[in-house]
């Protein structure tokens, strides 16, 4: 008897100790950006020390769109940063890669494209149209959108530099960003980053397969409530990463 009842409480001392337990990807607290110490060559590659530096998270959270298969999408992600830009390594799996619109400023968030969502000191608040924050669309061409202070849709390229590398139904995405304050006019320099600070950044996909409007859109970050497209208008459901050396 004695046995039975210390197999009993090791097995459920066992269980709750694993259920304490948060697996390291889909933890959104205490999120971290480490500070590079060597150059990051933009090849769209993985085969930089540098990288090893950084944790992957997931993008797992469907925003639009019931959960789907990996195979149609999986996507995860890592973040490091320097003086200059923030490091975003993004990988992707989309079993269908469409581009429909010719003009990358209609309706670009229906055709597949990673989305970039920053926001330089971690304020929240609107920013539908005004630079308070930035969504950076960026198609499969590498072509950069995000809406301007006139609420028309404008290139952004020379904030980012990208490069992408697309084996079989994985693109693998290495972008450099500038990051800018709420201020932000059309030619302003970016601002440098230090150590201690906190910025507000999320990561999305969205993907179409066969549809007129994109079917999923599938991001970072946990946003309670009905309506979970709110990143393009509501810094507010960023999380807060803290930049450490």
């Amino acid at each position: 008897m004695f046995y039975q009842w210390s197999v009993i409480i090791t097995t459920l001392l066992l269980f709750l100790s694993c259920a304490s337990e948060s697996p390291k990807q889909t933890s959104h607290k205490g999120l971290i950006i480490q500070k590079i110490t060597e150059p990051i060559i933009l090849n769209g590659g993985v085969d930089e020390a540098a990288w090893n530096k950084a944790s992957w998270y997931p993008m797992d959270q469907y925003w639009i769109g019931a959960p789907t298969s990996k195979e149609d999408f999986s996507g995860r992600f890592k973040v490091l940063w320097s003086n200059d830009r923030l490091y975003v390594l993004a990988e992707t799996t989309d079993d269908i890669i469409r581009d429909m619109h010719e003009d990358g400023l209609e309706r670009y968030w229906d055709d597949d494209c990673l989305e970039i969502f920053i926001d330089e000191n971690a304020s929240g608040g609107d920013h539908q149209y005004n630079h308070n924050a930035f969504a950076y669309h960026i198609a499969h061409n590498l072509r950069v959108t995000d809406m301007g202070l006139d609420s028309l849709p404008a290139y952004f390229d020379h904030h980012l530099q990208s490069a992408k590398v697309t084996d079989n139904n994985i693109t693998t995405w290495e972008i450099a960003i500038e990051v800018h304050t709420d201020d932000y006019s059309f030619g302003q320099k970016p601002r440098k980053l230090q150590a201690g600070e906190k910025i507000g950044f999320m990561i999305a996909y969205c993907d179409n397969d066969n549809s007129k409007e994109r079917e999923h859109f599938i991001g970072s970050t946990k946003v309670e409530g009905e309506d979970k497209n709110r990143g393009w208008i509501d810094a507010g459901i960023f999380d807060k990463w803290t930049l450490v050396e």
